[in-house]
């Protein structure tokens, strides 16, 4: 998936890529044993529907002059059994074919959201939510009719055609052959047609993926939107984006709906010189007798129906191969940060961390750290600080492996962090961001967070020691009360009281507060400290942040500019330095 804006289309393929489309058989394959029960199924069903017109023929040449009424009435049981038989094939059909397709449908859509879970933050850095969005829903619920039903009316529908084509023969070689002249006609009208209509549905699906991603980012950004009275704006660019998209719609439809009339026309002339032809046999050679033409032209209607429904089916091969592309270049997007060949479990942290001469860049061409080089003991408190950009939530990062350096290495008690499996590794640390992630849930779920094991004690618990408990014991039903997405409900301060209660119950052996008490007000932040010392301590802690009065005690502080560490030192050390760290100190608190 390419990098760009919501305003921005995805590359086209050029090619029909059927190795995309064949990929899909691996998620069809478990199911081989009832899709074929309900192939054998249809399949009697149709071959004994093919005996209908061969019996209507037979009441018109032999029963009806004869008057052998006992002959009709047998037709007409076997008529009635032969219905009811397709009546309760087709009811088991479409209850299988149903829930194969639900079934294959989720099994796509775990995958692509297994795989979206691994790949790194990378992916998501310059990519719009929106668009990764699309793929994991409209996308693939676009493929359920093709995957449940259009595999098996298409063998269906073939098999029915070559039974026809069998009767047909059998009842006139001419009439036959004068109804396949139409054939010819229609393939090279759908290779034609292919390319463009390929084409047009790519594009739709461009437009929808822009279109989704806009509104996405505008539902997240309605506060400032609101703030900043951009509605009218944003109106503009959103009926914009919806009537590419109406437009790219109603192009690709109009090449879908192309291939009915095509058919119904050759259909409608076929059928006509059949109509001519048999007449004239009958009122001039007598070769053929009425019942014949009857049952000859009930075969040509039931000729073409399969015929429509492998067009149809067409239709939506090269409808869906725009939207199987898209999916499985997701799944195919590669995942760069993942465990290694040789990885092994990464034993209990003891807290030991060390970069080696570490550099690193988000773009190939700018390094936003730079052989950096440290070592932090075991329930060491290390805070970073420096200007905005400078680097430092790139250091926690790397910790985590979020990322991967490009030179050098990250150390933890000894153990490269990409030598040991990710789980094994991340399990053991904990990561507060400053934008404090709230999930839809109890408040009690979102403490529980990382660690699911915990009791409801150990969570109450956790909230007293960071000053959560008392703001949450005045919720409509405390611990219980359900937050929205993102914690709208709260205020930014109480979303951060309650990722700091998630990070303590995690008990986790390396922890990460980036900016974590940016929105907490000074009066929380002085009665969170005696909490914060129960945090950090017995734990290595690395702290960043840009309000010093939280950090004065930390172990050691490193300044951090231009994506080197230029000062180390504890608060007093750095003070009697007078370098940057003195400078900013005396930024904050020169008016006191």
């Amino acid at each position: 998936m390419a990098r760009n804006r919501y305003d921005q289309d995805e590359v086209i393929e050029e090619h029909f890529d059927l190795k995309q489309l064949i990929r899909l058989k691996n998620y069809v394959s478990p199911y081989k044993g009832k899709m074929a029960l309900v192939l054998f199924l249809m399949l009697s069903a149709s071959a004994l529907q093919m005996f209908l017109p061969k019996f209507m023929q037979m009441e018109m040449d032999v029963y009806i002059p004869n008057k052998d009424m006992n002959g009709v009435i047998r037709l007409a049981v076997l008529t009635a059994i032969i219905v009811i038989y397709s009546v309760v094939c087709t009811r088991i059909k479409i209850m299988l074919t149903t829930r194969i397709g639900q079934d294959i449908i989720h099994k796509i859509r775990e995958d692509l959201f297994v795989h979206l879970q691994k790949l790194p933050f990378s992916y998501y850095d310059e990519r719009p939510h929106g668009k990764i969005q699309v793929r994991v829903v409209n996308y693939i619920n676009n493929l359920s009719d093709l995957l449940s039903n259009g595999i098996i009316n298409t063998i269906t529908d073939f098999c029915n055609l070559i039974f026809i084509i069998v009767f047909m023969f059998y009842m006139d070689a001419r009439l036959t052959l004068i109804c396949l002249c139409g054939l010819p006609i229609l393939m090279t009208y759908i290779m034609v047609l292919k390319r463009k209509q390929r084409v047009s549905w790519q594009r739709q699906s461009n437009k929808q993926s822009n279109l989704n991603a806009y509104i996405s980012e505008s539902i997240n950004g309605i506060k400032v939107t609101q703030a900043f009275v951009r509605e009218e704006e944003n109106t503009k660019i959103f009926n914009h984006l919806s009537m590419s998209y109406q437009k790219a719609w109603l192009r690709a439809v109009y090449f879908n709906f192309a291939m009915g009339p095509m058919v119904d026309l050759i259909s409608t002339v076929t059928t006509s010189f059949i109509y001519v032809i048999g007449v004239s046999m009958i009122l001039d050679t007598h070769t053929i007798k009425v019942g014949v033409i009857i049952a000859f032209t009930a075969y040509i209607s039931r000729f073409w129906q399969p015929i429509t429904t492998l067009a149809n089916f067409y239709n939506s091969v090269l409808t869906a191969i725009s939207y199987v592309e898209r999916i499985f270049e997701t799944i195919d997007e590669p995942v760069t940060i993942t465990d290694s060949e040789d990885a092994e479990e990464m034993p209990e942290i003891q807290g030991n961390v060390a970069f080696k001469n570490v550099t690193f860049a988000y773009e190939d061409d700018i390094n936003i750290l730079e052989n950096v080089s440290f070592k932090v003991k075991k329930g060491e408190t290390i805070a970073i600080v420096g200007p905005t950009g400078a680097g430092k939530t790139t250091i926690v990062n790397l910790i985590s492996r979020f990322y991967d350096v490009n030179d050098g290495a990250v150390l933890i008690d000894g153990h490269d962090v990409r030598s040991v499996t990710l789980n094994s590794l991340r399990k053991q640390m904990g990561v507060m961001m400053q934008d404090s992630f709230i999930f839809s849930g109890t408040v009690m779920e979102n403490i529980r967070y990382g660690n699911k094991v915990a009791t409801d004690e150990d969570v109450k618990n956790a909230a007293k020691v960071v000053c959560a408990h008392d703001f949450i014991k005045k919720l409509d039903k405390g611990y219980d009360t359900f937050i929205n997405e993102r914690g709208s409900r709260l205020s930014a301060g109480q979303r951060q009281l309650i990722s700091f209660a998630r990070a303590l119950l995690a008990d986790p052996k390396i922890l990460i507060l980036d900016e974590a008490t940016s929105s907490i007000d000074t009066e929380t932040e002085l009665v969170l400290q005696e909490g914060l010392a129960k945090l950090l301590k017995g734990r290595t802690s690395f702290v960043i942040a840009h309000r010093l009065s939280t950090i004065r005690n930390a172990d050691k502080i490193m300044y951090v500019d231009n994506g080197k560490i230029v000062e180390v030192g504890n608060h007093d050390e750095l003070l009697k330095k007078k370098g940057k760290y003195y400078k900013l100190y005396e930024s904050q608190y020169a008016a006191v």
